[in-house]
């Protein structure tokens, strides 16, 4: 499990990249919010992920756990790759019950 702390640079990049919870909140989804800085982040804030020590295999633990609909084909291309990973796997799709 990813753990993160609340420094005022990763708050202010929580605060960017998941616009719409609370930045103290999303940190605490370490998964969620590195899932959104992998999609929607630019290089500072790629930047400030690694500065607080998150690594690669922290980021494929994020890939392995992305919430569905947080990627699009590019961005989970990329990062798979980034990663290392040879094969691609599919995207995180959601899971309905209908019972």
């Amino acid at each position: 499990m990813i753990t993160l702390q609340q420094t005022p640079e990763l708050l202010e990049v929580a605060r960017r990249v998941v616009w719409f919870k609370d930045p103290e909140e999303t940190l605490r989804d370490a998964t969620h919010f590195l899932a959104y800085v992998m999609r929607y982040g630019d290089d500072e804030d790629i930047s400030a992920i690694l500065r607080a020590g998150i690594d690669l295999k922290q980021l494929s633990e994020a890939l392995d756990n992305a919430p569905a609909g947080v990627f699009d084909a590019r961005s989970w291309n990329f990062w798979n790759l980034k990663c290392g990973r040879e094969t691609i796997p599919p995207l995180p799709t959601r899971k309905l019950s209908l019972g």
